[in-house]
């Protein structure tokens, strides 16, 4: 498996940890990943797993085996992480958050808009980016921009990219979902993207609304 397949298959992992994960831990794996320390990520991410009992299906186990153990990962810790434990009420109960296209209009707000606007308008392989608003189903803490980036890319580059523009503007945990254009969406990044907004399109086609 070549470093770019390996790189994809952490990408892919991720993106089924987006609502599961901190924030500050997931943007912090990414920028390892995009950074070329996806050994350091195949370390700790196991051991997080475990510390914070949080549970893979079947399929999540099966591609974090995949994805992490070529890359030095404890194949104890992989092995004792828990199986995700089904919902009673079906696969859309207990979601952790919910999504709004409408979100605080401060100057930060609109400054990633512009500056995203500006780096990524026309960009080849970009085909769409909007902004979704996050928040915890559990507390009235304030909402927190999703950026949802379509790209025919290579998604892991441009994750780092994208944080790393964020995180200048004074966003210390970004959430930014990079996706490629054919993926089918899972049920976090669907909701997020039905309820977000253009912020601009690249010199792909548009796949979604404002």
């Amino acid at each position: 498996m070549t470093d770019r397949e390996t790189g994809l298959l952490c990408h892919e992992l991720l993106l089924h940890l987006a609502d599961r994960l901190p924030s500050d831990s997931l943007w912090r794996y990414r920028d390892w990943l995009a950074g070329g320390a996806a050994e350091v990520l195949a370390v700790s991410l196991p051991k997080h797993l475990l510390r914070d009992r949080i549970g893979l299906t079947d399929e999540e186990h099966r591609l974090l085996s995949d994805a992490l153990l070529p890359l030095g990962a404890d194949p104890a810790a992989v092995g004792a992480i828990l199986p995700a434990e089904p919902s009673p009420d079906g696969p859309r109960a207990g979601r952790r958050h919910s999504f709004s296209a409408t979100g605080p209009t401060d100057d930060k707000g609109d400054s990633e808009a512009l500056v995203l606007g500006a780096s990524l308008r026309g960009r080849p392989g970009v085909h769409e980016v909007r902004g979704s608003w996050r928040r915890e189903t559990a507390n009235d803490d304030s909402p927190v921009r999703v950026v949802l980036v379509i790209t025919s890319g290579d998604p892991v580059e441009l994750t780092g990219e994208v944080q790393r523009i964020l995180r200048a503007l004074g966003n210390h945990a970004p959430l930014v979902e990079v996706l490629p254009p054919d993926v089918e969406l899972p049920d976090y990044h669907g909701r997020a993207h039905t309820a977000s907004n253009l912020i601009c399109t690249g010199n792909g086609e548009l796949v979604g609304q404002s």
